[in-house]
């Protein structure tokens, strides 16, 4: 009984230049590249992550060498030569695929620790390889896992609580002054990349609008229309203050757009309403006396720095414990693969043994017909008692862990079939000879 490995391959942020990553020859949608697959010889299940910053194949197979040829071939056409592919492409295999994918799932492999969009896109690509059956016993099992793992490495630790980032730690400022964030509205100052991302994320915890106020308003108008909001004019900039929340600032002016006497007046007319600034432009756009207002809440791109850097020396502690689980829960899944690899085994050697009784006891049963049927009954519990002790021994020795009685399992379970004559048998009695 030959035992099938567990592979993933693929490339990432970490290992693979996005110029690499960039030639692969996957089509939009995971229709298409889950078919090709499954015209692969030797691919006996497979599942396909695809995202901006991994493209990984995770399958079940006979001949890990011949397969991973073809996958690559596959990923890659002859756009990168294979000695290139190489230095790129990871390969895990059983055991460590199993860890790989757990790190993945619970975001200890991410650009970003503890972010949780991964587990989505995990679950969304696993939905495609359920529905176009792509997945059987084992990565439907082992999959169902990373899920599980990814959750209590979300329950049990504080791996996503902090941010690491300077636009997660706006949002997380944010969430500090203003606790729910779905009847707030946003404006953004300048057109920012840091300070777009910053909105992307605040719009991700459901932020009711999106402003954009910018010195060109075409631009302004562009970039609204990205987050679904409405523009402004910079000529409109205190009149929008009014109706907004929060503020993210990131213009290339040369001074200070906004000072302590603009925001005063503003303050009276929203009665007090809290307004929040976040000030990333540098120089800074933002008057650092606005701070003294009752009700304002002004954070520039050093004191989001900060934050950064301590919620990272949290993160990193609440990293360790996260890895424990997976550790923990990757021995666990082995464990059930050794098992499930000599279930065939067990089933086999107990059905030749009930075989071996049942055509005993029929001989024995034939010869004493005037049994009563409760004496009949207990001769049939016997022949089953006396089946079941003498399985008992090879049966654990079979189940035991691999490094128990000095061998691995795959030689205990090549023992036992050796043994009992297992390999074509079926169990069939009328293989053996009656008098062995």
């Amino acid at each position: 009984m030959p035992s099938e490995s567990i592979v993933l391959l693929g490339v990432n942020h970490k290992t693979t230049p996005l110029a690499v990553r960039e030639k692969m020859a996957l089509a939009g949608g995971y229709a298409e590249p889950l078919s090709a697959l499954g015209e692969i010889a030797g691919l006996k299940e497979y599942y396909l992550l695809s995202t901006c910053n991994r493209v990984e194949v995770l399958y079940t197979t006979d001949d890990p060498a011949e397969t991973r040829a073809a996958v690559l071939a596959l990923l890659f056409g002859k756009a990168v030569p294979a000695e290139e592919l190489a230095r790129y492409v990871y390969q895990y295999a059983n055991e460590e695929a199993v860890r790989h994918l757990f790190m993945v799932a619970s975001s200890l492999d991410s650009m970003i620790v503890g972010e949780a969009q991964i587990l989505g896109q995990l679950k969304e690509a696993y939905r495609h390889a359920a529905e176009m059956k792509c997945s059987g016993l084992v990565l439907n099992k082992l999959l169902h896992k990373a899920f599980f793992v990814a959750k209590r490495v979300r329950t049990e630790t504080r791996i996503g609580a902090s941010a690491v980032s300077i636009s997660y730690a706006a949002v997380e400022l944010a969430r500090k002054i203003f606790g729910q964030l779905d009847d707030k509205r946003v404006m953004l100052i300048g057109a920012g990349e840091m300070a777009e991302l910053a909105a992307e994320h605040l719009i991700g915890q459901g932020v009711a609008k999106v402003v954009v106020v910018n010195r060109t308003l075409e631009r302004a108008v562009k970039l609204a229309r990205r987050f679904n909001g409405e523009a402004a004019s910079l000529e409109e900039l205190k009149d929008q203050l009014l109706n907004v929340d929060i503020i993210i600032s990131s213009t290339g002016a040369t001074g200070t757009i906004l000072g302590k006497e603009d925001i005063k007046p503003v303050m009276r007319e929203r009665r007090q309403r809290p307004l929040f600034f976040i000030d990333i432009a540098v120089p800074r756009d933002l008057d650092q006396d606005i701070n003294d207002l009752d009700n304002v809440y002004l954070y520039d791109i050093d004191d989001l720095t900060n934050v950064v850097e301590m919620n990272r020396a949290e993160r990193d502690r609440e990293a360790v414990r996260a890895e424990r689980i997976v550790a923990e829960e990757t021995l666990k899944f082995s464990g059930w693969l050794e098992n499930m690899e000599a279930t065939p085994t067990i089933v086999e050697l107990r059905r030749m043994a009930e075989a071996i009784c049942r055509g005993e006891l029929e001989k024995t049963l034939a010869r004493l017909r005037n049994l009563e049927p409760a004496e009949q009954k207990s001769i049939e519990k016997m022949a089953s008692a006396i089946v079941n002790k003498m399985l008992h021994h090879p049966l654990q020795f079979l189940k035991s862990e691999s490094n128990d009685h000095g061998t691995d399992r795959r030689t205990r379970i090549n023992m036992v079939r050796d043994l009992f004559r297992l390999e074509g048998s079926n169990g069939n009695p009328d293989d053996r000879n009656e008098g062995e």
